[in-house]
């Protein structure tokens, strides 16, 4: 089990530094992801992992203080609001939707309710 964890993990950690580079990935979830994987994997790994720059720039001030960027959060928001998106628009399902209206008022209020927002260092 610890084999996928690690596997999983280095798939994260690939798309979370994508998402550093294309606009369009986000890659705060992913580096998220990464972490959990991570720290199920290997103690070596990680250590290696939370060494990084990557972690140290998008993921350790959320980790320690619960606290992200605007530029943080405004792109987990957007990614998530356009994922929502399709099946809000194309579900015929009143059930469906107000579902998924629950979920856009429950993360929007945890984002700026919950979570301190910082200035990027």
């Amino acid at each position: 089990m610890k084999i996928i964890y690690s596997l999983l993990g280095l798939l994260c950690f690939g798309l979370g530094v994508l998402g550093v580079i294309l606009p369009i990935l986000p890659t705060t979830p992913f580096l998220l992801a990464a972490a959990f994987c991570f720290a199920r994997s290997s103690k070596r790994i990680n250590d290696w992992f939370l060494s990084t720059k990557i972690y140290q720039n998008h993921l350790d001030s959320f980790v320690k203080e619960r606290a992200m960027t605007l530029k943080t959060k405004a792109s987990i928001l957007g990614f998530a609001s356009v994922m929502l998106m399709f099946p809000l628009i194309f579900s015929d399902s009143i059930i469906v939707k107000c579902i998924i209206m629950t979920l856009y008022v429950c993360k929007y209020s945890y984002f700026i309710f919950c979570i301190k927002t910082i200035k990027e260092a």
